[in-house]
């Protein structure tokens, strides 16, 4: 007996559409490996249509007042908490993720995450205006772009559609949004949530694949193309947004490094490394997954490390024991499968290191040691539950290695050494560094990293800048 899946569709101009030429794609419950719903494939019709809108609606957005603005987006957090279920069940079936967990740990961040760009609407800052040259006043103003051509990630398709959205509608901008194709459902209801809201076309949501991102890029209508993903989609983005000089705001891989001294407390730092790697499935850039451990304590750390893998669990979405969901697709399970299969000979794997059931796209927490830096698992960015372990032997084998892979977003470093803690802070190359703590973000501090995990800031102060343009005004005092 077939179950009639669920149609999604795209949000374009205040009204929900179905692609232009009428093309679906099924969307997959990574839980259960079977389709729950459609969404539109858009094509370039569906991207001009939404294009149109938004740049239609831009001038009217561009002229609200700061408070206009802030009382939308505190509206928006506000519908945000009361349809909270409903975004969770919606996530929940996007990723597969425990139901518990995405209440607590994504809906409140989510939610204070756009009230704070809200209260940014109110504070752009400039300097002031003065008489750098006789007889003329100079000052700044503070602008929105334009249209922003947004693009979305499936590990958290929710939290990372509010790091784009909210500090762009703050801004005065205006948002043409993509979701990923595998994650569209948590989007599609906030187009609903956040168009009975705001004006129409000032805020648009497509579905669609890989080529629909990329008409939005190439599209000559945004003034900026931002995107949260791999390395490769980075890259492609940024070579395409150079053909017209679009802005570009990357937010691309990571491969953070985990740096732990002797002095360590051991049990506490296994506790809060191991939960910082295998939350999401070790599904985020920020992940604890590439841990480098004094010699002294190597082997100390590696056994307890091991011991709390072997008790942390993955499964279904209402099983409240569990710490994570699924990998998201098939792609990413053959993706971390193969990390493991390609192992080189001296590497040990001390736990996990195989799939979860045979129903869905679960793997085992793993841990992995024995590792060289040159080794591909340590090189590479695994987007996956497993965690890797190198002993080194001094502060400055740390920072090389640290420091000797291509990306650059988030570290941390465990010791009670205050002045090692801040030597570490100075030589650590990322966009980030924890002390005795790894993965809490707050909405007032900005997340961006350094060489191929891309630029740009997304939180903050700064990530709000990211959103604006800055315009020189000098006037004459002699009229």
């Amino acid at each position: 007996m077939s179950t009639e899946l669920r149609r999604l569709r795209n949000y374009i101009d205040g009204e929900f559409r179905d692609a232009a030429d009428g093309r679906t794609t099924d969307v997959v419950n990574p839980a259960t490996g079977e389709a729950y719903a459609t969404a539109p494939l858009s094509g370039q019709a569906d991207v001009d249509a939404a294009m149109a809108a938004a740049a239609a609606a831009f001038p009217a957005w561009r002229d609200t007042t700061p408070a206009e603005r802030q009382k939308a987006l505190l509206k928006i957090a506000d519908a945000f908490e009361e349809r909270a279920e409903e975004l969770i069940a919606a996530e929940v079936e996007n990723t597969g993720k425990p139901i518990g967990l995405t209440r607590s740990e994504e809906i409140p961040p989510m939610v204070d995450q756009i009230r704070f760009f809200a209260g940014a609407a109110r504070m752009l800052e400039g300097r002031g205006a003065g008489e750098y040259m006789e007889g003329l006043t100079s000052f700044v103003r503070r602008e929105p772009i334009g249209v922003c051509a947004q693009v979305a990630p499936w590990n958290y398709p929710m939290m990372m559609a509010v790091w784009k959205f909210a500090p762009a509608l703050a801004a005065g901008n205006t948002v043409v949004l993509k979701p990923s194709d595998t994650t569209p459902a948590s989007t599609a209801l906030m187009a609903d949530i956040i168009g009975s809201i705001v004006p129409r076309g000032v805020f648009n949501v497509v579905c669609g694949d890989r080529d629909t991102g990329r008409l939005m890029v190439e599209h000559e209508t945004p003034a900026m193309a931002s995107i949260t993903g791999s390395v490769r989609a980075g890259m492609s983005v940024a070579e395409s947004a150079s053909k017209d000089l679009k802005r570009v705001h990357l937010e691309l891989g990571g491969k953070a490094p985990v740096v732990v001294f002797e002095d360590t407390d051991i049990p506490k730092a296994v506790a809060g490394i191991s939960e910082a790697g295998y939350f999401n499935a070790g599904q985020d850039c920020t992940a604890a997954t590439r841990v480098l451990v004094h010699e002294s304590v190597h082997d100390e750390f590696v056994s307890a490390l091991a011991k709390a893998a072997s008790e942390i669990k993955t499964g279904q979405p209402d099983d409240e024991d569990v710490l994570y969901g699924p990998l998201n697709n098939p792609n990413q399970l053959k993706q971390v499968s193969g990390f493991i299969e390609r192992l080189p000979a001296h590497a040990k794997v001390e736990a996990g290191g195989h799939r979860v059931g045979d129903k869905g796209y679960f793997y085992a927490p793993t841990v992995v040691s024995g590792l060289k830096q040159d080794d591909e698992i340590i090189q590479q960015e695994v987007f996956g539950p497993v965690i890797t372990v190198q002993s080194f032997r001094d502060e400055d084998q740390a920072v090389e290695w640290a420091n000797g892979v291509e990306y650059a977003l988030a570290s941390s470093v465990w010791t009670k050494d205050h002045g090692r803690a801040m030597r570490m802070s100075k030589k650590l190359d990322f966009g980030c560094v924890w002390i005795n703590t790894h993965i809490p973000l707050v909405a007032e501090m900005p997340h961006g990293g350094f060489k191929k995990s891309g630029y740009g800031k997304d939180l903050s102060g700064y990530g709000f800048d990211d959103y604006t343009r800055i315009k020189h005004v000098m006037t004459s005092l002699d009229v």
